[in-house]
C-alpha cells in the first residue's frame, strides 16, 4: 500500500512539473513572452542593450535618455470617456518616467499597439535614434517584450533596465507616486480582438 502511494505521489509531482515544462511561454510567430511573467530573465534582449541603474541616472541626468515604466496595470483600467486610468492600487516609478501601462504583455489589441506607437512617437518626436529605456521590475519579461516590439517598429537606440525599479532603489534611487499615460479605445471591432503587435 506505501509503494502504491509512493508511486501515485511520485507520478502526481512528475506530471505537475511536465505540464509547467510544456507550458506555452513564448508566442511562436511574434516571439514574445506571454505567461509567467514574473521568472528570471535572460542576460541580454534582441534589439536593445541591457543598462545598469548607475548608467541610467547619468543618462536622464543629461537628458540624453527617455525612460518608460511598461508596469502592468494590475486590474487598473481606463475611463472610455477621458482616457484617465482607475488604479486599485498604487504604483511608484523612476522620476522623470513615462508610464505606459499592460504594453509589455506578450499579446496586444490594436488599441494597445497604437496606445505604445503613438507614445514613442510623441516622446522621442520622430527620432528613432533617441535613446529609450524601459523597465519594469527585477526579473520582469514586460520589459524585455517591450524592448522587442521598440525594435520591430525600428527604434534603433534601446536599453533594458532589466532589474527594473528593484534594481533602481537597491542602487539608492528614489521612486514616485506615478499614473499611467492616458489610453484612449477606439469602439471595438471583431478585427481588433487580440490582433498580435
Amino acid at each position: 500500500m506505501r509503494t502504491s502511494v509512493a508511486f501515485l505521489l511520485a507520478w502526481s509531482v512528475a506530471s505537475v512539473s511536465m505540464c509547467f515544462a510544456d507550458e506555452a511561454v513564448f508566442d511562436p510567430d511574434t516571439g514574445y513572452r506571454i505567461a509567467r511573467y514574473r521568472t528570471p530573465t535572460p542576460e541580454s534582449v534582441p534589439g536593445g542593450k541591457r543598462i545598469m541603474a548607475a548608467d541610467v541616472a547619468e543618462l536622464v541626468k543629461a537628458n540624453r535618455a527617455i525612460l518608460i515604466d511598461v508596469m502592468p496595470s494590475e486590474g487598473g483600467r481606463a475611463n472610455p470617456k477621458t482616457g484617465q486610468w482607475y488604479l486599485p492600487k498604487a504604483h511608484s516609478n523612476i522620476a522623470g518616467s513615462t508610464w505606459l501601462a499592460d504594453v509589455g504583455q506578450g499579446v496586444l489589441t490594436s488599441d494597445q499597439s497604437k496606445y505604445f506607437s503613438d507614445n514613442l512617437a510623441r516622446l522621442t518626436q520622430g527620432n528613432r535614434s533617441r535613446a529609450i529605456i524601459f523597465y519594469c521590475k527585477a526579473d520582469c519579461w514586460m520589459s524585455w517584450n517591450a524592448v522587442r516590439r521598440a525594435a520591430a517598429l525600428g527604434y534603433q537606440n534601446i536599453y533594458w533596465l532589466s532589474e527594473g525599479t528593484d534594481g533602481w532603489t537597491d542602487w539608492g534611487g528614489t521612486l514616485i507616486d506615478a499614473k499611467p499615460e492616458p489610453f484612449h479605445a477606439r469602439p471595438a471591432t471583431s478585427s481588433d480582438a487580440n490582433a498580435k503587435h
